[in-house]
C-alpha cells in the first residue's frame, strides 16, 4: 500500500510516498480503508522531532492519529461494529492507504469522510484542556489563537457549557470567531490591553505557541489557570504543557453528540491528495487555518 513515512527528522521535504505493507488489526483494534486523514499540528511536531527526547520512534516512521474511512477488518474482542461501516476515529500511522485505529465511532449522518477526519484529536485536545483548565459555567475563558482546528471546537464546547470565551486570531478570521460564539480581538500589538478592557479573565489557552505565555499568565495572575498545547518552554513558568492523555472514546462519543444536536461544526479550510502531505504540513506550520486541514485518500 501507498503510506507516507519519513527517514530523517526535518521540514516537510522528509515526507516521501513509499510503498510499504498493509498493517493489521491486532486485539480490540480495526482496520479502514482510509478516506481521509487529518493534518495536526502534532503530527508535524513529530516529524521535526520534537518530541524525540521523550517519546523516541525509530525511523523510518509513519505518521498521522486521525482519520475516517470504512472498516474492512476486525480484531479479535470488538464487537458493536461491522465489515464495511463508515468510520472515524484515532490510530497510528493514519496517512497511508490503510490504518488501524485503536478507538473509533460511526460517522454522524450527514458528514463526509473529509469533514469527520478532522474532528478526533481536535475534540479530544478540546475537551481535556477546558477540562485541565478549571473553567467553570459564567467565567470567561481567553483563547490564544481561536480559529485553528482546537481553537474552533474550544470555542463551540466551551460556549455549550455557559462559559463566555473570548478568542484572538488575526484579522482575517474575527467574523469566523464571532460566528463560533465568542467575542474576537486580534493578536497584534495591544492584544493584551485589548482583553484586559473586556474584563475579568479567569483562564486561559494557548493553542499556537505564538510567545504569548507572559501575557496569559498577566492577565490570569495564576499559571495555574493557563495551559498550552504549544510552547513547550511554558514549563519554565511553571505552566502547565499539555499534549496528550485525554480519552478518546469519551471524545468521540461527546463529538457525535454535539454533531447530531447541531453544536459543533469544524470547517475543513483545505483538502490534499496524500502525496502532498509535506505541503499540508507546510501550511499547518504557517498558521491563518481556519478550522482543519485534511489529507484525501
Amino acid at each position: 500500500m501507498k503510506a507516507m513515512r519519513f527517514a530523517e527528522y526535518g521540514g516537510p521535504e522528509v515526507l516521501k510516498p513509499v510503498d510499504v505493507a498493509e498493517p493489521h488489526a491486532g486485539p480490540g483494534q480495526i482496520r479502514i480503508a482510509v478516506r481521509a486523514a487529518g493534518v495536526n499540528p502534532h503530527d508535524w511536531r513529530v516529524r521535526e522531532g520534537q518530541f524525540r527526547r521523550i517519546h523516541p520512534i525509530p525511523l523510518p516512521a509513519g505518521v498521522g492519529q486521525d482519520a475516517s474511512g470504512v472498516v474492512d477488518e476486525i480484531g479479535d474482542g470488538v464487537v458493536g461494529i461491522e465489515v464495511g461501516e463508515p468510520v472515524f476515529g484515532r490510530g497510528s500511522n493514519t496517512y497511508a492507504e490503510f490504518a488501524v485505529l485503536s478507538s473509533w465511532a460511526r460517522i454522524p449522518e450527514g458528514l463526509s469522510f473529509a469533514d469527520a477526519a478532522g474532528y478526533p484529536s481536535v475534540v479530544e485536545t478540546a475537551i481535556r484542556i477546558i477540562r485541565l483548565v478549571g473553567v467553570r459555567p459564567g467565567q470567561t475563558l481567553l483563547v490564544s489563537g481561536a480559529a485553528g482546528g482546537v481553537g474552533s471546537a474550544v470555542l463551540q464546547i466551551a460556549r455549550e457549557r455557559g462559559i463566555k470565551v473570548i478568542g484572538t486570531a488575526g484579522a482575517a478570521n474575527q467574523d469566523y470567531v464571532r460566528s463560533l460564539g465568542a467575542v474576537a480581538i486580534t493578536y497584534d500589538a495591544g492584544w493584551e490591553e485589548r482583553a484586559r478592557r473586556l474584563g475579568t479573565i479567569d483562564a486561559a489557552l494557548d493553542l499556537n505557541g505564538a510567545g504569548v505565555i507572559r501575557g496569559l499568565l498577566d492577565l490570569t495572575g495564576d499559571p495555574d489557570k493557563v495551559i498550552t498545547i504549544a510552547d513547550l518552554e511554558a514549563p519554565m513558568l511553571g505552566i502547565r504543557f499539555a499534549g496528550v492523555g485525554g480519552s478518546m472514546p469519551e471524545a468521540l462519543a461527546a463529538a457525535v453528540d454535539l454533531i447530531a444536536r447541531g453544536k459543533l461544526h469544524i470547517p475543513v479550510d483545505r483538502s490534499y491528495p496524500l502525496t502532498e502531505a509535506a505541503s499540508a504540513h507546510a501550511d499547518s506550520q504557517a498558521g491563518h487555518t481556519r478550522g482543519r486541514r485534511v489529507l484525501l485518500v
